[in-house]
């Protein structure tokens, strides 16, 4: 997808975004929530205005920072050979960030929004997603498993990502179930999030292993 056209999706995501505001404003109280635990329970809270406002500044936000990154990526790094799975990424996490808003500004105004469900379901269905394209990504400082050892070999960075697609992928399928069943709370998340960083520390001894294979072939 053309820079130009991804930069229309997320101008109508952020429209979106502020149509909702627009018409629960009224019925936000001066402190709204903003955020909410794993039972469901409101925790952090901002005024009315930033309530409705923090998303489609973030959903903008985050479409400039998605035709930025590209842009500054150094040599021998660039980003133009999975520029389209990029682009699609960026979208997906932006319209999860809608969704996200959206509910958030419901519940904020009164309306029974079971946040305990639909913030891990969101962020489960975004893992999947997330796992299906991890092998495609190339080398790159901005997205993926940057590590020293992933960043220091393509070989590693390759290996690397394809286990991460396995680990987003069950992840965030475990974070469907779970919010479905109403299960989800502080120690599975907990549990999820260490999954998920499972990648980074195999990183380094995929690199160990592939560094001292290359070494035995070199010495021969």
């Amino acid at each position: 997808m053309k820079s130009a056209r991804s930069f229309i999706v997320s101008v109508v995501f952020a429209a979106i975004a502020v149509g909702v505001a627009i018409w629960l404003y009224p019925h936000l109280p001066a402190r709204a929530a903003i955020h909410w635990n794993a039972d469901g329970q409101p925790n952090g809270y901002a005024s009315r205005f930033w309530a409705v406002a923090i998303w489609p500044l973030l959903i903008l936000g985050l479409a400039l920072l998605a035709a930025a990154l590209p842009r500054i990526s150094p040599k021998r790094f660039e980003m133009e050979s999975f520029a389209g799975i990029y682009t699609a990424l960026m979208l997906v996490i932006q319209g999860v960030v809608l969704l996200l808003g959206v509910a958030a500004m419901l519940a904020g105004a009164g309306h029974a929004v079971p946040m305990a469900t639909v913030a891990p379901l969101a962020v489960g269905v975004l893992l999947m997603v997330l796992g299906n394209y991890m092998g495609k990504l190339r080398r790159n400082f901005f997205m993926g498993i940057r590590t020293p050892w992933t960043l220091a070999s393509e070989a590693a960075w390759e290996r690397t990502h394809r286990l991460a697609g396995w680990t987003y992928v069950l992840a965030g399928l475990a974070m469907v179930v779970l919010a479905l069943a109403g299960a989800m709370s502080g120690w599975t998340l907990a549990a999820v999030v260490i999954v998920l960083l499972v990648p980074h520390v195999c990183s380094y001894f995929i690199y160990r292993r592939l560094e001292g294979r290359h070494s035995t072939e070199g010495d021969v």
